[in-house]
């Protein structure tokens, strides 16, 4: 399978559209080089949103191939990441927290669904308020 170019740039939008749509593949590897490709390229305050959102993916992968150990560390990565720009991304924190306990399928199809909810970040701040 093709492996996302190294260049590859999105807007939010087209970062959490292309998640969301590999992860529907249960391609979650592939959703994380979507992520980490707009983690390089977003605004500084955003950097860490995207960060943590890729590494929840890449815990994902972990999960598919067996290994609970290195999926757990890297859902509370993500999950620490994400947690400080509030509301939505608070949400997906907690579930990340409790994804270690599932299958690969169930997890993937959690995270699927609140990727799916996320709206990409206007000016977020790892505070959770809006910078102007």
């Amino acid at each position: 399978m093709a492996r996302i170019p190294d260049d590859y740039a999105p807007s939010a939008e087209e970062a959490l559209s292309e998640a969301h749509r590999l992860l529907g593949e249960g391609r979650p590897f592939h959703a994380h080089e979507v992520l980490e490709g707009r983690w390089k390229n977003s605004p500084a305050q955003e950097r860490e949103l995207w960060q943590g959102l890729a590494q929840i993916c890449v815990g994902l992968t972990h999960l598919q191939r067996g290994n609970r150990g290195g999926a757990a560390t890297l859902f509370a990565r993500g999950a620490d990441r994400i947690s400080r720009y509030g509301t939505p991304y608070e949400e997906m924190a907690v579930a990340a927290g409790r994804l270690g306990d599932l299958d690969a399928e169930t997890a993937i199809a959690v995270i699927r669904d609140l990727i799916r909810c996320l709206v990409p970040p206007e000016g977020a701040n790892p505070s959770g308020t809006s910078v102007a």
